[in-house]
């Protein structure tokens, strides 16, 4: 496999080597872990991060957890405990472990998922302990994207935008559309016309001679290989920059079918990936998006946790 594909995990095969961590126990893909009253499970009253596992260590898992405590202190939650949320971490990795030297498929990603606990049934919390949840499975490989233009829109002034929220529900739904439609994520737009980010993904556009990516401003996450690939480019001089203001409509994605422009999407279970086909058409990868998957997958390997 070569060191490009290798780094793209996009989709789980649970029955595989799923390993989870419950406040402090592991416990079976089907065994009872959680309240039945969890806010996070009533009402989405939660957070999470996921980041890729590579040679059993998790990716970046510092800036993982500092993005953790940002998106909790958005939420109005209280920030979560770190050294639970590592010794859950640290038992998941290492229960994978012994499961893949056992013949067991290895782990490609992990996710950490914090909630406001025991709560009532309504949007009001009851304070006290939150729940904590370590999850690690396998994650098959991809080189290249696929991608949909989402008839739906980010609401750049949402309460929770730019928050890793488990209120996940309008991601659900944009992504069943664009796999319904032969594609693997789905493209948003904001609700003033610009091009945000995908469900799982932020976004690139190569186009005269740099890769832009949208502000942070339109409503999109704050990515963790965004935010790698701009430092790493900018070390090693490659154009990668953010968006100015209104320089990324939505209707960019018009020169990307018309051979005009190329796109990226970057994130944690897909890492630096270039699209080959959005709406039913198929594209070129960009020179720029192939040097930055070069680039990101040399950086990675030698930097476990930037």
């Amino acid at each position: 496999m070569s060191p490009a594909a290798a780094a793209t995990p996009t989709s789980d095969r649970p029955s595989e080597n799923l390993v989870i961590w419950a406040d402090g126990r592991l416990v079976g893909p089907g065994e009872e872990a959680l309240s039945a009253v969890d806010h996070g499970l009533t009402v989405g009253d939660g957070v999470f991060e996921t980041c890729a596992v590579f040679d059993g260590q998790a990716f970046a898992l510092s800036r993982h957890l500092r993005r953790l405590a940002r998106s909790a202190a958005g939420l109005g939650l209280d920030a979560p405990d770190e050294q639970r949320v590592l010794d859950g971490v640290t038992a998941v990795l290492a229960e994978a472990d012994a499961r893949t030297r056992a013949g067991a498929g290895g782990v490609g990603r992990l996710r950490i998922t914090v909630t406001a606990g025991v709560g009532p049934l309504g949007s009001g919390r009851t304070p006290g302990a939150q729940t904590v949840v370590v999850a690690a499975g396998p994650a098959t490989i991809s080189p290249a994207g696929r991608a949909v233009r989402s008839p739906w829109t980010r609401n750049e002034r949402s309460a929770v935008a730019g928050l890793k929220t488990t209120s996940y529900a309008e991601n659900v739904v944009a992504l069943a559309d664009a796999v319904a439609k032969g594609g693997d994520e789905a493209l948003l737009a904001n609700t003033a016309g610009d091009l945000c980010e995908g469900t799982g993904a932020n976004v690139f556009v190569e186009r005269g001679g740099e890769l832009v990516t949208p502000l942070l401003a339109s409503g999109c996450l704050a990515g963790i290989t965004r935010e790698l690939l701009l430092e790493w480019a900018a070390e090693d001089g490659l154009p990668v920059r953010e968006a100015r203001p209104e320089e990324l409509p939505f209707a960019v994605l018009d020169e990307v079918t018309a051979g005009e422009a190329a796109l990226l999407l970057t994130g944690s279970v897909r890492n630096v990936q270039p699209v080959t086909w959005l709406d039913g058409v198929d594209v070129a990868a960009g020179e720029l998006s192939l040097a930055a998957r070069e680039l990101f997958e040399r950086s990675r390997r030698e930097r476990l946790d930037p």
